[in-house]
């Protein structure tokens, strides 16, 4: 089977670095004004040419994001300010915008356009379009079952393909989100989302004007408390009544009018109907694929892509190994390793996801207990800075001591120690390491150079 290219995000050159060292055949990263992560951004014109020089000098490939979807302004000034990244040479540019796509390719038709899943593509129809019109690739809509990804390959198989396998999902299609732009003027088409579907809301009870048919606040005395919101509502549902729901009775207050409030906006009241979960009711489980790696290779999908460039570059070099592990054991016709699992719980996550990629329960998607990434079963404590005789010094991240199992981390492979002294840059020993940004010097065998630390939970 064909070897599909795996494609990581670089939020600066330093993750794209450790994105290659750790198996990424293709890093994609974007100038702040024209693509979706306007924040968290360190690509300039100076970063993008120094990137894709480096890239090009280790065999690998470089694509810059330009996927936003344009206003008049961004229109006017579009042209003049890609014209010196395309004399750069990118291998590809990411773009979602038709009238971006069509001034692109009437100036400089040689140069290849990868259609961006802003774009929303879903049916191989569309596909056929989209090659009439000069783009090279598509990244599929993450709508997009394995059946129906396997149908528009089969009916378009002379057009590239690219599915998200891992990474944060949106609760808008595709992406195309406008609670930010919404609540503060921050518009997630433009690249500046502030995740508002992340927020911590609460509910107050309502009543509902009998005239107008529009929710009145009655403020609640306390927070939301959501563990004996559940706890109430599961004793609700005893019921063994065919027909209920499940197998239980509605919930009494399902079908009552809610007000929401998010935290940061204290007596501003918008009107939900809500059921007995929820305070993060908006907030999406992460998507993690790898267990359908081998499916997707076998499709005969040609890039499987993971989401996050604003992403530490400890998330970058793991999801880059254990991914490119998984399409090599697909390749080689080795069975799915459930480790590959196991080590991505070592990545703060929202809980995860398969996505849409195949068909399950709604509660399966969304995570309706906390807003923000939990650790499972490790932490990122340290980077190896340099290494002699032995010695590896590093650089903390967080919190590890005299005694904690470590993780070793590195191209090469990893390993398991357990800590047994360490040492300040002064060589005196001691116990802890606090947190960032202190060095100390702990002992650790070759291979070292590069490795990131991670403590085990």
């Amino acid at each position: 089977m064909k070897s599909p290219e795996l494609l990581l995000p670089a939020g600066s050159l330093d993750k794209m670095r450790a994105a290659y060292d750790f198996g990424a055949d293709a890093v994609y990263a974007g100038q702040p004004r024209y693509s979706l992560r306007a924040r968290n951004n360190e690509f300039r014109l100076e970063q993008i040419a120094e990137g894709i020089a480096e890239a090009h000098a280790r065999g690998k490939k470089f694509f810059v994001t330009s996927n936003l979807i344009a206003h008049n302004d961004k229109v006017r000034t579009y042209l003049r300010d890609i014209e010196p990244v395309i004399a750069c040479k990118p291998d590809a540019f990411i773009m979602a915008d038709p009238g971006l796509i069509m001034m692109v390719k009437e100036k400089w038709p040689e140069t290849e356009v990868h259609l961006s899943v802003q774009a929303n593509t879903t049916n191989w129809a569309t596909v056929k379009f989209w090659q009439k019109m000069g783009v090279s690739r598509i990244i599929l809509s993450r709508e997009l079952s394995l059946d129906e990804i396997e149908k528009i390959r089969q009916e378009c198989p002379d057009m590239e393909l690219e599915v998200f396998v891992h990474g944060a999902l949106c609760i808008a299609y595709s992406g195309r989100c406008l609670l930010s732009g919404y609540f503060n003027r921050r518009d997630p088409n433009q690249g500046t989302c502030t995740n508002a579907c992340r927020w911590e809301y609460k509910t107050h009870d309502a009543q509902v004007d009998p005239n107008t048919g529009e929710a009145l606040a009655s403020g609640m005395d306390k927070r939301f408390d959501f563990a004996q919101a559940r706890e109430e509502a599961d004793s609700q549902f005893t019921s063994t009544v065919p027909g209920t729901c499940g197998s239980g009775q509605r919930h009494p207050k399902a079908d009552q009018v809610y007000l929401l409030e998010e935290m940061g906006r204290p007596g501003e009241h918008m009107p939900i109907m809500e059921d007995e979960h929820g305070t993060y009711i908006m907030n999406s489980k992460d998507l993690r694929a790898v267990e359908h790696v081998e499916r997707l290779v076998r499709i005969g999908v040609d890039s499987l892509k993971i989401e996050g460039r604003t992403k530490s570059l400890y998330y970058v070099a793991r999801t880059a190994q254990v991914y490119r592990r998984a399409i090599d054991d697909a390749v080689a016709g080795r069975l799915f390793n459930p480790a590959l699992i196991t080590e991505l719980e070592g990545l703060a996550n929202r809980g995860y996801t398969g996505g849409l990629l195949e068909r399950r329960p709604a509660h399966d998607y969304q995570n309706y207990e906390t807003g923000h990434s939990v650790l499972q079963r490790s932490h990122f404590v340290a980077e190896v800075r340099s290494y002699q005789d032995g010695m590896a010094e590093v650089e903390t991240k967080n919190r590890f001591a005299v005694g904690d199992r470590l993780e070793i981390i590195h191209p090469a492979g990893n390993r398991q120690i357990e800590l047994k002294e360490m040492f300040n840059l002064d060589g005196e020993p001691v116990q802890v390491a606090q947190g960032s940004p202190i060095r100390v010097r702990i002992p650790l065998q070759e291979p070292a150079d590069g490795a990131l630390i991670a403590r085990l939970l």
